[in-house]
């Protein structure tokens, strides 16, 4: 298309260190008179209208592209950036964005299915790249991600900004100080109210103003079968990844950063369903998996339906459940207590009685620790580098992976199951207590007992597991192949 008219670093990556990257390239240098960091905004309808006033407000950063495959959303950004006096660029292709040498930095708020392939495009192409989580739609296109980014020399931020909150961080090195003795557990929960998104009859007619091919990219053009176009492909797998992949992965990420794991868990097992209505949306609205690390297990919660049946029709949006004060938070567990982290940017730790004996609070602009690093020339600076996006990334996959090659049981059936395991066993007490509260009938609606699976962390393979590995693989339509050799 034609074109149209002072916050602390403080490198809290660093805490991962066997995470961090492990090259460095030359500082920044503008081939512009200033030292002025251009970027190109991608997926700008929802998120990605955050990004541009996000990146707009650091010093020394202008938005001076925008792209989105719906020419609606991108005509109206780019009109109210020239109201602004920041005109910009508009593409519909981000091909021939990376094209443009004006451009220093890409930044990514598209459907999950893109992410990957946009980050690697844009790395060949010499950009650097703040992309939204989670990073990847599976766990081998999340490595490739990670190997471009070294291989080209890029600084690659994860949009996890919880990564940016002394508050969280300094909670987090507190409790790993042994401040609290010794670290059983973790538990995250993802209690998010979220609604049908309705059924429609048979594939509805793409609007004339969205290049489909483009939004479907990697998954091949294929109909479109949901009543609302944008946001309700979190809800669909073939785009998105469920709360578990949406909001979840913040709190999974939060959780892993506690644990210390610097890499992918050996084991992992799903149990849930999508329950409450019948809908387009494949992907659970409730479910329960436990990453059994061989430490300290990783436990996370989805929850789609509010705490029961009453709360549907009166306040769903206000009644959900909730674990140590929140609906949705993360909590380390130990010996002598645990800490809590309520949100992005806070945390506090509490005795085996409940009774708070320190607390941490700050954040700063996960942005501007991008663009710090990005003039540096030092992935290492980054809060949110690249691997930890992809590991946090790719352990909300194995969760989808489990539930994706399960099949539906009785509960009798899934109770046997689990029983072995202390926290699947109260787990799966905790769902059903949740589905009754709600008027689920369990013999009518039957939750899917994940298939139990077993990862090489080093490899990043499941072992003897042809099928699992074809989802972790994943499939691509011509001219939109994640490559072999990035």
């Amino acid at each position: 298309m034609s074109p149209v008219p002072s916050i602390r670093r403080r490198d809290i990556g660093r805490l991962a260190a066997a995470g961090a990257a492990a090259y460095s390239l030359p500082a920044f240098r503008s081939p512009r008179p200033s030292d002025e960091i251009r970027v190109g905004c991608v997926g700008i309808r929802s998120r990605g209208n955050a990004h541009i006033g996000g990146f707009s407000g650091v010093p020394g950063v202008k938005v001076v592209a925008l792209c989105d495959v719906d020419e609606g959303v991108l005509n109206q950004r780019l009109k109210e950036a020239a109201e602004k006096g920041r005109p910009a660029v508009g593409y519909t292709d981000l091909r021939k964005m990376l094209e443009d040498k004006n451009i220093d930095v890409i930044s990514l708020a598209t459907p999950n299915h893109l992410h990957a392939l946009q980050t690697i495009w844009a790395c060949q192409a010499g950009k650097h790249v703040y992309v939204e989580k989670p990073i990847s739609h599976n766990v081998w296109e999340g490595r490739q991600v990670v190997r471009a980014a070294r291989k080209y020399g890029r600084i690659v931020q994860a949009g996890t900004q919880s990564r940016s909150a002394k508050g969280i961080a300094d909670g987090i090195n507190w409790i790993q100080g042994g401040n609290l003795g010794k670290i059983t557990h973790a538990w995250g929960t993802c209690f998010k109210p979220r609604t049908s998104i309705g059924k429609v009859d048979g594939p509805q007619s793409i609007p004339a103003n969205i290049h489909w091919d483009l939004y479907c990219g990697p998954r091949g053009v294929s109909p479109l079968v949901r009543r609302q176009l944008h946001y309700d492909w979190h809800w669909q797998m073939a785009t998105g990844n469920g709360d578990l992949g949406n909001q979840g992965i913040h709190q999974v990420d939060q959780c892993r950063w506690g644990l210390g794991e610097t890499a992918l868990a050996p084991k992992v097992f799903s149990v849930g369903g999508r329950f409450g209505y019948d809908d387009d949306g494949d992907s659970p609205n409730t479910q329960f998996i436990c990453l059994d690390y061989e430490a300290a297990p990783l436990i996370f919660e989805v929850r789609g339906l509010p705490r029961d049946k009453a709360a549907q029709s009166k306040n769903w949006g206000g009644s959900m459940d909730r674990r140590k004060g929140s609906a949705i938070g993360a909590t380390i567990h130990t010996e002598g207590g645990y800490l809590h982290i309520p949100n992005y940017s806070s945390s506090q730790a509490y005795d085996l009685e409940g009774k708070k004996v320190q607390e941490w609070s700050g954040a700063s602009n996960h942005f501007a620790n991008f663009i710090d690093a990005v003039r540096a020339g030092d992935p290492g600076k980054l809060n949110g580098g690249i691997e930890e996006g992809h590991l946090s990334s790719a352990l909300c996959h194995m969760g989808l992976d489990s539930h994706k090659l399960g099949k539906t049981a009785s509960r009798e059936e899934i109770q046997a199951a689990v029983s072995g395991h202390a926290h699947g066993s109260s787990g799966f007490e905790r769902i059903c207590a949740h589905l009754d509260a709600n008027g689920v009938d369990a013999a009518a609606h039957p939750a899917t007992l994940g298939r139990p699976l077993e990862l090489d962390p080093k490899t990043e393979l499941y072992l003897d597991d042809d099928q699992a590995n074809a989802l972790a693989r994943g499939t691509y339509a011509p001219g939109f192949e994640v490559p072999e050799d990035v």
